[in-house]
C-alpha cells in the first residue's frame, strides 16, 4: 500500500522530485558517501592499504594533537579569528539593511546596494592581491601615502599583531553587502501600515526601528547567529593560506591550514583526519549549546 502511495506521489509531483534531485545527489555523493573516510582518524592510514587495510591506532592521533605545541597555537588562533569575525561582521549587515530601508531616494538606495554587493563577487585570489597592493611594504598604496607625508613604511603584512585585523575587516568589507540581503528581504515583509501608524503617532525613525523593524528581523538574526555558532572552529582556508607567511605564522596558523600541511604536505593523513574530526565535533557541540540556549530564552531555534 505504501509503495502504491509513493508511486502515485512520484507520478503526480514528478516535476518537484526532478527539481530536488540535483541537490539530493550532491549531498549524497559529496557529504554522505565520504563519511567512511572518518575511519582514517582512528588508523595509521596508508593510501595503498585503504581504509580497511590500514593499522588501527584508536585515539592515538587525538592524544598526539592535544599534547603537541601546535594545539595551543592553532586552536586559540582559530577561535580568536572566528569570534572576532563574528563580533565585527554579524551586526553590520543588520545595520546596513536598516539604513537602506529608510533611504528615501530609490536611485541612491540602488546605488548603495550595488556598491556594497560588488565586493562579494571578487575572488579570494583577487582579494588577496588587492590587500598586497594596498598594504605591501615596497609598492603598497597605503605605504606610498605614508611616505608622501613623511612617515615611515610599515610592515603590515608581516606583522602578526595586525594580521587578525586585516583578515577580519577585509572580510567584513567583502561580505557586509551580501549579508544584508536576507535582512532587507525580512524588512520588506513588514506591514507598511505599522510604520504609517507610528509616523502618525509621532514616532521617530529610531523608535520605529526599535519597536517595528528590530522585532521583525530578530528571529532571522537569531537563526543566523545559531548557524554561525556551528562554524566557530572553521575559519576559511583559502584566504588565510594566501595571506600567510613565515613572519605572521604565529597569528595566521589555524586548524584548516594546519590540517592541510599535515595531510597533503606531510602525508599524515590519519592525523589530519583526526584534527578535522575534532573540529567538526566541537562545531556540533557549539551548535547544540547555542540552539538550546536560544530555544530556552526565545521561541527561535533550528530544532
Amino acid at each position: 500500500m505504501k509503495k502504491k502511495k509513493l508511486s502515485i506521489r512520484l507520478r503526480k509531483h514528478w516535476e518537484l522530485y526532478v527539481m530536488i534531485a540535483p541537490a539530493f545527489f550532491y549531498i549524497l555523493i559529496f557529504h554522505y558517501i565520504p563519511i567512511h573516510g572518518l575511519l582514517g582518524a582512528f588508523e595509521n592510514y596508508k593510501p595503498h592499504k585503504g581504509f580497511f587495510g590500514s593499522d588501527w591506532v584508536g585515539l592515538q592521533h587525538f592524544r598526539k594533537f592535544f599534547q603537541t605545541n601546535a594545539f595551543w597555537t592553532v586552536v586559540p588562533n582559530t577561535v580568536k579569528l572566528s569570534l572576532y569575525g563574528l563580533i565585527a561582521g554579524f551586526p553590520l549587515p543588520i545595520v546596513l539593511a536598516m539604513c537602506l530601508n529608510y533611504i528615501p531616494s530609490l536611485k541612491f538606495k540602488k546605488l548603495v546596494q550595488n556598491v556594497t554587493y560588488a565586493p562579494h563577487f571578487i575572488s579570494l585570489i583577487v582579494m588577496v592581491s588587492m590587500i598586497n597592493n594596498f598594504l605591501g611594504v615596497n609598492y603598497g598604496l597605503v605605504n606610498n601615502i605614508r611616505e608622501a607625508f613623511g612617515l615611515g613604511r610599515e610592515q603590515f603584512l608581516t606583522d602578526a599583531g595586525l594580521f587578525p585585523h586585516i583578515y577580519v575587516w577585509t572580510g567584513v568589507w567583502q561580505g557586509v553587502g551580501w549579508g544584508s540581503i536576507v535582512y532587507i528581504s525580512a524588512l520588506a515583509g513588514v506591514d507598511p501600515e505599522l510604520h504609517e501608524s507610528a509616523r502618525i503617532d509621532g514616532a521617530s525613525i529610531l523608535q520605529r526601528i526599535r519597536h517595528i523593524d528590530f522585532p521583525a528581523i530578530l528571529p532571522l538574526a537569531v537563526t543566523m547567529l545559531i548557524m554561525n555558532a556551528g562554524h566557530i572552529m572553521s575559519v576559511g582556508f583559502d584566504k588565510i593560506y594566501l595571506m600567510q607567511n613565515s613572519l605572521n605564522l604565529s597569528a595566521s596558523e589555524v586548524i584548516s591550514t594546519y590540517v592541510y600541511k599535515q595531510g597533503l604536505g606531510s602525508s599524515n593523513y590519519g592525523y589530519a583526519t583526526a584534527v578535522g574530526l575534532f573540529t567538526a565535533i566541537v562545531n556540533l557541540i557549539m551548535l547544540v549549546i547555542v540552539n538550546t540556549i536560544s530555544r530556552r530564552l526565545s521561541e527561535t531555534s533550528l530544532w
